[in-house]
């Protein structure tokens, strides 16, 4: 071997193995591509006292809300980071003086192109702090509407949900029996004497809670408590019935979950992208159990998993007949997912099982057309 290439190949070594030695413990930062435009991305890469590094990312040009990466793992300078949350992954080689990510972030199978650099004290960009404004409001806050209006929804109108903008809390296109769903958490099995119009007639809510701060899920149910009794003139009652119900629990392995980094009173982020596609972030077992059956499943979930937390993580199945009232039909992008009970034992480590046990029932006693605005 001639000097010259033993030259080369020993400066090799040398850069390798000063790659592989480069602590990358530091706050990154770049811009990426969206369907809506430039985003700034930052991530935060940690070391914990095991020696494990960790990363939480910030769209900062989208609230700068925390997102908690599951792994971090560095081989021959190569960066990996998953966040099975949002069901994202970024790969990126880092440079030889260990001042660049060159790479790719790839979400929901779209990739785009995302350079980090690592940040010091003066170049680093300002993470969003919420103002006083949107805040979250207090826990012992008990909030109800300032001003709500009620309208009868455009029926031509795509969409529907309960949702938040801010302090913006509002609903499109949602029926009386889904106004009493969300309010009290039951599934639509556990409604009983609801007037027929409670199916047939669909409304649209807008309004802001009459107390400082942001709320959270509960608030948010107590909101529209008040909203139906006051409105809606809703006198109703609990009591207990023996009914089929499916009951949540941990699988024998244990549960595969991201602990959230959101923080214990924010909001949660339950989206369903689309039939057998969820997405939950920041949302405890509980949450979890009233969107399975509100929105997908034909009876009450009972959450038996003893999990507390919230937790951010991504469900992908194959739906059936008996899910989402029938409205879905077979084939799909979906198809390629195993189907409910089998993806959420594989992907999630619950277990889904079909019981009969006493449940609670909300008896309508009394309710009306809303009031005018």
């Amino acid at each position: 071997m001639n000097g010259r290439m033993s030259q080369v190949l020993v400066v090799a070594a040398l850069s390798a193995g000063a790659i592989l030695a480069q602590d990358i413990s530091a706050t990154w930062q770049g811009k990426v591509q969206s369907g809506r435009g430039e985003r700034r991305v930052v991530c935060k890469i940690t070391r914990s006292s095991d020696g494990r590094p960790g990363a939480i990312f910030y769209s900062i040009d989208e609230g700068g809300y925390p997102i908690g990466a599951s792994s971090v793992a560095v081989q021959g300078g190569t960066v990996k980071i998953s966040v099975p949350s949002v069901g994202a992954e970024y790969e990126g080689k880092l440079s030889a003086d260990g001042s660049t990510l060159t790479g790719s972030f790839t979400s929901r199978g779209n990739v785009s192109p995302l350079t980090l650099k690592r940040a010091t004290a003066e170049s680093s960009w300002l993470i969003p702090a919420m103002s006083e404004k949107l805040k979250p409001m207090l826990k012992s806050a008990s909030p109800g509407f300032e001003v709500a209006t009620i309208k009868p929804s455009d029926p031509t109108k795509p969409g529907s949900g309960f949702k938040m903008d801010g302090r913006r809390v509002f609903a499109d296109r949602e029926s009386l029996r889904a106004m009493i769903m969300f309010a009290y958490g039951v599934h639509p099995r556990q409604i009983v004497d609801a007037p027929a119009w409670a199916d047939s007639e669909y409304f649209d809510v807008n309004g802001q809670p009459d107390q400082p701060g942001v709320p959270n899920l509960d608030q948010m149910r107590s909101m529209y408590r008040k909203l139906l009794s006051e409105r809606f003139q809703l006198s109703c009652h609990r009591d207990k019935k023996e009914m089929a119900v499916y009951v949540l629990t941990t699988g024998k392995n244990g549960p595969k979950l991201t602990p959230s980094e959101r923080g214990a009173n924010a909001v949660p982020d339950q989206t369903m992208h689309r039939p057998g596609f969820l997405t939950e972030r920041n949302a405890t077992m509980g949450e979890f159990a009233a969107m399975l059956q509100g929105s997908i499943l034909d009876r009450p979930v009972v959450d038996q998993t003893k999990l507390d937390g919230r937790f951010d993580f991504m469900l992908r199945w194959r739906p059936d007949q008996f899910q989402f009232s029938g409205r879905v039909q077979p084939g799909g992008e979906a198809d390629a997912y195993p189907d409910l009970f089998t993806a959420m034992q594989e992907q999630l480590g619950l277990k889904l099982e079909a019981a009969k046990a006493p449940a609670d029932v909300l008896i309508v006693d009394k309710v009306a057309k809303p009031s005018e605005n």
